[in-house]
């Protein structure tokens, strides 16, 4: 399941990000690479431990705790502490899946990469190239989306960063260990809770039709959790 969760962060958290990291001092990406992703990765990181990093990633943080959405279709348990990339002159990230199991100095500490987030810092229109390729069960989907759009998507899936021609990609990148491990399951789960947010609009509280869907959903979700 591809989600996207729009308009994250709002335009003056952006504008601060943005001068931000342009003042930052980049280390080469592929520090951070494990196995085949290392011969494939062509970017620019600031390192885990980086001030800047853990400052904007309380940032994302505290705006990923605000969205019901976020919260609806990855169900976290664990959030990897958010770190941050550019892409320019070129710079890409070949094919690849992403590490099972990542770790952290921060916590916390070990997360199961369940899903992979890539949220969008920079305007598409200032860049050239850098679209986020992932190939699923539903065929390759190419997506470049607004500055503060947040992309959730399995961290099973195969994707890659096209080459940047122009300009620069910038974006935070963070792992999610959902409480539902199963893909399929996650994905009922947050289209069962969309339509119960519908449904609630429509219907009053304690309407005895809702009252049943809701137990269901959460019948569900304490079948499927794995805590």
């Amino acid at each position: 399941m591809i989600v996207r969760i729009a308009n994250l962060l709002d335009a003056s958290t952006l504008v601060l990000m943005r001068e931000k990291l342009a003042a930052a001092v980049w280390e080469d990406g592929r520090r951070t690479a494990g196995g085949e992703a290392v011969k494939v990765k062509q970017n620019e990181q600031l390192t885990e431990k980086h001030p800047l990093a853990i400052e904007l990633g309380e940032r994302v943080l505290n705006a990923l705790a605000q969205s019901k959405q976020f919260t609806s279709a990855a169900l976290p348990l664990k959030v990897f502490p958010p770190l941050f990339n550019r892409y320019t002159g070129g710079g890409h990230f070949g094919a690849h899946i992403d590490t099972a199991v990542r770790l952290s100095d921060q916590p916390p500490y070990r997360v199961r990469t369940d899903l992979s987030a890539t949220l969008f810092l920079a305007e598409p229109d200032s860049y050239d190239g850098g679209e986020l390729v992932i190939e699923d069960t539903y065929g390759v989907h190419s997506l470049k989306l607004p500055a503060g759009h947040l992309l959730l998507y399995p961290a099973t899936s195969l994707h890659e960063v096209r080459p940047v021609t122009r300009g620069a990609r910038l974006a935070s990148f963070f792992w999610v260990q959902s409480m539902v491990r199963d893909d399929d399951n996650r994905r009922l789960l947050y289209e069962m809770d969309r339509a119960l947010m519908q449904l609630r609009e429509l219907h009053p509280a304690g309407h005895p039709t809702l009252v049943r869907l809701t137990g269901t959903y959460h019948n569900l979700l304490r079948k499927w959790s794995d805590l």
